[in-house]
């Protein structure tokens, strides 16, 4: 297991050592959820400009994302990605 994800766990069985109540699952997936980091937020719009996929609607930074990082984005990573990508000729 990756040492990051045994991290994870030891802090899960520290807190709730009895096993986690049903009811706190949704909470701890919620805290545990990925964020695109800012050098992510970058590649993803650089690459939708590459590509040509300008002016990128949500689906297509939704399906970027995803295939950056394997995993479903959220409304606040999709709103960065737009964020990014309508300033882009500007922060260059």
């Amino acid at each position: 297991m990756p040492p990051f994800l045994n991290t994870i766990i030891e802090w899960l069985r520290a807190g709730y050592p009895d096993g986690v109540p049903e009811a706190d699952y949704i909470p701890l997936l919620a805290l545990l959820r990925r964020r695109l980091a800012d050098d992510e937020v970058r590649e993803i719009a650089a690459e939708l400009t590459r590509s040509g996929e300008l002016p990128a609607d949500k689906t297509d930074i939704l399906v970027m994302i995803t295939k950056v990082t394997n995993e479903m984005p959220s409304e606040t990573d999709v709103a960065r990605v737009q964020a990014r990508l309508h300033a882009w000729p500007h922060d260059e």
